[in-house]
């Protein structure tokens, strides 16, 4: 017997286009010999579909297309990820679709609701364990967060299971698909069945679904794995509950996987939303340099517009590089320098300022006007602009509202800044699109004579420390400390983190890497008193 993998791209809402494409991995896992297809949570409807699911006009949508695709498989039976209402409750449930008829309905035992996940508004939790015979085996049901704990797995084989399959939408972060590795070769030894894993793949807002879906034996070795960040199908064969062994998709190390997650992310975020092409602002500086790398990557130099603003204090080296990288990738590439812009609003508010000395106000001008000229050009011709500020940067508001934050996506937004040099190298090792210029440069806004980043902040391998201590971690500053930094400097970041959340508010959506990114998964309060202060 042979289990297919549909390692599918879904897009929230489009039930239709969702069903389509089922069917038609359905239909080419027939055609190479599977009887069971297993496709991922949620897959009708697309993850996290959020308050769609208090539409009763979604569910019947979703309830019709369910009828329909079952009537149109035949000779092949699918198990697919959907909503389903019993009476006033709603469920994240699983269908077995066979001989043109919903068979039977699993309900997700176990709703997370930590994190980005938010099940516990929208779902009810399901008690029954769903086992169903298919070609001499019974079929375990389980849905993503059931295979994390052991009850459900447990209560499917006790209800006769002799393999396990999970539906999944388990999200990207850092060395995710290690812990999923853990959880599944426990639920293997603790039922001794096999497990099939299939997660969803795609961008959905700040979400990257990677797939690397997988299987593990009864012994809870890993037998197959399907290639990362990418749609796939796959054929798992089986001599009875013995797993026959399958292909491993190559480990990507940390920084190709995170590279991969941006990419997919940014490509999803323009294509599923029907952008033509992506806007940003070059500097000669490393984060837009990375930026444009990526947006090549996503889709496509034709699709991708550059623009260098100069000002009075740029370096002719950052031009120069900039002109450089975009020569390289063969992007538009435009220049409009903004010291004309720049000096008629010094002159308009000269009346206001009098002799107050340039300071912050002067540098956020420069910014402002940028984010002005690049929103302009993206409303003349429809291209979303993605803003290039990252982790560190937006975790202690170094940066400028609606200057550099002005956008509609932040793509490095969750990516700190020592990441960013390494993701840099990374990029230069698959083709040298970075020049050394810009990697090797010290880091600096030039919004005035002479600046560097460091003027304004600790040091970034300092500074990356204490916000992943303190942003992803949730230590206090004095379990901080305790980790070999000094009380100025915790005292210090934590305080410009705080006061920086009202900024972090009216940001652009950008793609989630690490476990805790600056979005749903951190619910931070604006108005707070410290409770950082030492004594």
């Amino acid at each position: 017997m042979k289990i297919a993998i549909a390692q599918i791209n879904c897009i929230v809402g489009d039930i239709a286009g969702n069903a389509k494409k089922i069917i038609a991995y359905a239909q080419q896992a027939k055609a190479q010999g599977a009887s069971l297809v297993l496709t991922p949570e949620l897959s009708l409807c697309g993850y996290p579909p959020e308050d769609l699911l208090l539409r009763e006009d979604f569910f019947q949508a979703c309830d019709d297309a369910l009828v329909a695709m079952s009537q149109q498989l035949n000779g092949v039976t699918v198990i697919v990820g959907h909503p389903h209402v019993v009476g006033n409750q709603c469920f994240n449930a699983a269908s077995v679709l066979q001989h043109r008829q919903v068979l039977a309905t699993y309900h997700k035992h176990i709703l997370p609701n930590y994190g980005v996940f938010d099940e516990k508004r929208y779902f009810s939790a399901g008690r029954e364990a769903l086992v169903f015979a298919h070609e001499g085996l019974n079929i375990g049901v389980l849905i993503c967060a059931d295979v994390w704990e052991a009850a459900p797995a447990i209560a499917s084989k006790n209800a006769g299971a002799q393999v396990l399959v999970a539906l999944n939408a388990s999200p990207f972060h850092i060395d995710k698909q290690s812990t999923r590795y853990d959880k599944l070769r426990q639920r293997a030894l603790d039922t001794q069945l096999p497990v099939i894993y299939a997660n969803m793949v795609g961008g959905q807002d700040e979400l990257v679904f990677d797939g690397a879906s997988f299987v593990v034996n009864d012994k809870g070795v890993l037998t197959h794995e399907l290639p990362a960040f990418a749609p796939s199908l796959a054929l798992i064969a089986f001599e009875h509950t013995n797993v026959l062994k399958g292909e491993l998709a190559p480990t990507l190390s940390l920084e190709a996987s995170v590279y991969q997650a941006l990419t997919l992310g940014l490509r999803d975020y323009v294509q599923k939303n029907g952008f033509p092409g992506v806007l940003l602002g070059l500097s000669g500086g490393i984060d837009s340099a990375l930026t444009l790398a990526i947006a090549v990557d996503a889709i496509g130099a034709e699709h991708v517009h550059a623009v260098m603003m100069p000002s009075e204090f740029t370096a002719n080296m950052s031009v120069d590089d900039a002109r450089e990288m975009a020569n390289i990738l063969g992007v538009q590439y435009s220049e409009i320098a903004i010291k004309s812009l720049y000096d008629a609003y010094v002159t308009a508010l000269a009346p206001q300022f009098g002799d107050l000395p340039f300071d912050a106000t002067e540098e956020n001008l420069q910014a402002r006007i940028r984010g002005m000229l690049l929103m302009a050009l993206s409303n003349k011709f429809g291209s979303i602009v993605v803003t290039t500020g990252n982790k560190s940067e937006m975790a202690v508001g170094y940066c400028t509202l609606y200057g550099d934050m002005a956008g509609g996506f932040a793509l490095l937004k969750d990516v700190p800044k020592t990441l960013v040099y390494r993701l840099s190298n990374y990029r230069n090792t698959l083709s040298q699109v970075i020049p050394s210029n810009i990697i090797t440069r010290a880091p600096s806004a030039e919004l005035r004579e002479n600046q560097l980043d460091q003027d304004s902040l600790p040091p970034y391998n300092l500074l990356d420390g204490i916000i992943e201590a303190y942003v992803e971690d949730d230590l206090s500053a004095q379990q901080i400390i305790a980790k070999g930094y000094t009380a100025h400097d915790v005292t210090r970041v934590l305080s410009m983190i705080d006061k920086s959340e009202y900024k972090r508010r009216q940001s652009p959506v950008g793609v989630r890497i690490t476990h805790k990114g600056f979005g749903k998964d951190r619910r931070h309060p604006i108005t707070v008193k410290a409770n950082y202060k030492l004594d």
